[in-house]
């Protein structure tokens, strides 16, 4: 093969060398003391990546079936729950609440914005009858990332409990969920924990693990309160999927050998880079505000087809990037920065990227595109985590 494969998808993401040993070691059983020891080492890392005291739950299944966890085991049929909707995914809470029995309850948004807390607030008001606020840290099939510690500061003082889907933002952006007031924090394996698909994580605040045990009806697989008491001894309820637990142990190794923080400096300098690389070129950003750290959504203009630059930049190039859902499949454009990848691999995609562009008929002006994205990752990486989360809530231009 002349040139490697790059990946920049928002999920799959590239998985680093290190992890792709450790899980090609021989099989461990579930039962016995080496796996508990594992489970335990893994679960001082969790508790330290989601920012909680509280357990954080393996689960076998994608990121979904976490999500299927949360609303099945903290509300009951007939309870109503506000749904964040500003995309696809967020679609997706309200097909799991309605196939749960309840009352969802839509925020619709304007694709490419981020809610604001204050909406949030306001439907609140306008319902007292609202238990829950179900909403995605990083809607990723626009690249928007809500203000989710705003809205937290408004639930917190409230009942109804709030659920964020951060499978695009765990290990992403930071989201430290005891601090922020999160009552239920998911994620999936297959974005920045740089692991294959097939392992979720959630964790529950105290009030949402009152919730919980107050429930008289729990699912019989996803049955977090039974998975809890398991996670005590080292354990779960069913069988594991072993080998991306050992996966995920060297993972959160290789986060606490660069520190938290650091990581969330790369992934920040990397938005950075990719944002300053799309627009030097004219090409027009589709989140313009509240943007993720972890995926950058961009617009084609009228008589490009996203689905034929795909496929360019695949064929020649071997990058691999994704596009749009629904009306946005063939004019949007979704570049993954987020899983083991740097500032070299993004440059090789950026190129890909304009130049497929050109081939499917479109015009760049700007030659010194790459120049002006990399001036913008290491001017970046040179910000403080505390002037990162700053600029995560607004827009850098």
């Amino acid at each position: 093969m002349l040139n490697k494969p790059r990946m920049f998808t928002p999920g799959p993401t590239p998985l680093p060398e290190r992890v792709r040993l450790a899980m090609a070691a021989d099989i461990i059983h579930h039962r016995k003391p080496p796996f508990k020891a594992l489970m335990n080492e893994v679960q001082s890392g969790l508790q330290e990546l989601f920012g909680t005291r509280q357990p954080v739950l393996p689960l076998t299944s994608s990121g979904t079936g976490a999500m299927v966890a949360a609303v099945s085991n903290l509300f009951s049929p007939g309870e109503k729950v506000l749904v964040v909707e500003g995309g696809k995914f967020a679609e997706r809470w309200s097909e799991i609440s309605r196939s749960c029995g309840l009352v969802p309850v839509s925020l619709k948004l304007e694709l490419g914005h981020g809610v604001s807390p204050a909406a949030v607030a306001a439907a609140l008001d306008a319902d007292e009858g609202i238990r829950g606020v179900l909403i995605q840290h990083c809607e990723t099939s626009t690249g928007v990332q809500h203000p989710v510690e705003g809205i937290a500061a408004i639930t917190r003082t409230r009942q109804p409990l709030l659920v964020v889907d951060g499978i695009s933002a765990v290990s992403i952006t930071p989201c430290p969920m005891d601090a922020w007031g999160i009552d239920c924090l998911l994620t999936g394996s297959q974005k920045g924990l740089m692991l294959p698909p097939g392992l979720a994580l959630i964790a529950l605040s105290e009030r949402a693990w009152r919730k919980a045990e107050s429930m008289t009806k729990a699912p019989y697989y996803f049955n977090l309160c039974k998975e809890r008491d398991a996670n005590k001894t080292g354990q779960t309820s069913f069988t594991p999927a072993i080998s991306l637990i050992v996966g995920l142990a060297e993972s959160l190794k290789m986060f606490r050998e660069i520190g938290l923080q650091n990581l969330y400096r790369k992934q920040w300098a990397l938005t950075m880079m990719t944002r300053t690389g799309v627009t030097a070129v004219g090409l027009r950003l589709f989140a313009r505000e509240h943007f993720a750290w972890g995926v950058t959504s961009l617009l084609l203009p009228e008589g490009i087809s996203a689905s034929a630059l795909l496929a360019h930049a695949a064929n020649k190039y071997k990058v691999i990037m994704s596009g749009g859902f629904d009306a946005l499949k063939d004019r949007m454009l979704r570049i993954g920065h987020m899983g083991w990848l740097d500032y070299g691999d993004l440059a090789v995609g950026l190129h890909a990227l304009v130049s497929s562009f050109t081939a499917c008929g479109g015009h760049i002006g700007c030659r010194n595109y790459l120049e002006q994205a990399l001036d913008a990752y290491w001017q970046a990486l040179e910000q403080s985590p505390a002037q990162e989360n700053h600029l995560g809530e607004n827009s850098h231009e």
